[in-house]
């Protein structure tokens, strides 16, 4: 058998990030969720909630996710917003798209389309929610220029994202981080997929750095928190 000659994702940058990102996503939407709650232990669930309360989202909000994948900030967003609010989940990757569909609510809109080119008029959102999903855009300035454009003044952005673990501990989380999540990969039979999750996430920047490009993109008030002994980092911010 030939070996393969495909870049791996985390190699990639710009048109070329944006298809190889969309084909692995593609190829592990079956076993995304059963991951997710693995390497979380269940905690994914928990800072979705925390991110909803974080940007105080209320009844009748309307709310746009980012990168939504199989829905789950979606889930949680539900409970905040009530019957009244508008959910809709926009994500690069039909198959994570399908599986989204058997788990939201009926009246959320789920469509296909680019992070750095959204489909929607200018402040239109109160909200817009990013799981997992900044370190995979192929271009991070745009894809943040195009949420403050669609929020309306004074709209909430909120993000969760992996991060680079400091202090004491932060050596041993991220030998378990490289050693773990490959591991798992490997047992899920797609090694390539799993092994970009610890490879981007050292790509990516640092917590003070991504607090920084919210500033710059426009926004104010901008804070962050961890969890998950430094994995985990939530940003968030309003637009000026």
């Amino acid at each position: 058998m030939t070996p393969s000659t495909k870049t791996p994702p985390w190699k990639t940058q710009g048109d070329e990030k944006r298809e190889a990102v969309r084909d692995m996503f593609a190829e592990i939407a079956p076993t995304y969720d059963l991951a997710n709650s693995i390497m979380s232990a269940k905690g994914h669930h928990r800072w979705r909630n925390e991110a909803c309360a974080l940007i105080g989202l209320k009844r009748g909000d309307s709310v746009l996710d980012l990168c939504c994948g199989t829905g789950d900030f979606l889930v949680s967003a539900e409970r905040y917003v009530g019957d009244s609010g508008q959910l809709i989940g926009l994500d690069y990757c039909a198959p994570m798209l399908e599986v989204a569909a058997g788990k939201v609510r009926p009246g959320t809109q789920l469509t296909l389309g680019d992070a750095t080119f959204l489909p929607f008029e200018s402040e239109r959102f109160d909200a817009v929610t990013v799981g997992w999903g900044l370190r995979n855009v192929p271009d991070l300035n745009r894809t943040l220029a195009e949420v403050v454009r669609v929020l309306k003044p004074g709209g909430k952005f909120v993000c969760i994202d992996m991060s680079q673990p400091a202090g004491p501990l932060g050596p041993l989380s991220r030998w378990a981080y490289h050693v773990m999540v490959p591991l798992l990969g490997r047992i899920l039979r797609q090694p390539e997929a799993y092994a970009y999750l610890p490879k981007s996430t050292e790509q990516f920047l640092s917590r003070d750095d991504l607090k920084r490009a919210f500033e710059l993109a426009g926004f104010s008030e901008v804070q962050y928190k961890t969890r998950f002994f430094g994995n985990i980092a939530i940003h968030w911010g309003v637009k000026l």
